[in-house]
């Protein structure tokens, strides 16, 4: 019951980022939601949703940083 709390719980922060206004807010909900797929995905030994979650935490964590650079670069936040 624990283990499908945890994936209902990132499914609901997952949707709830598609709402999220800007690329910032929706990657790093996004991002927060994959961690969690990733935790559920090792309670039920799903090789699949582990792998793909990692690789979508990535490429968050690399658009995250990007963004980061660029509105440093320029100056506005």
């Amino acid at each position: 019951m624990l283990v499908d709390g945890i994936g209902y719980i990132a499914l609901i922060i997952n949707l709830y980022s598609m709402s999220a206004k800007g690329e910032y807010r929706l990657r790093l909900v996004s991002l927060m939601a994959n961690v969690l797929y990733i935790l559920y995905g090792v309670l039920i030994a799903a090789t699949p949703i582990i792998v793909g979650c990692i690789v979508a935490t990535l490429l968050h964590a690399y658009h995250l940083r990007r963004i980061k650079n660029e509105k440093s670069i320029h100056g506005t936040y």
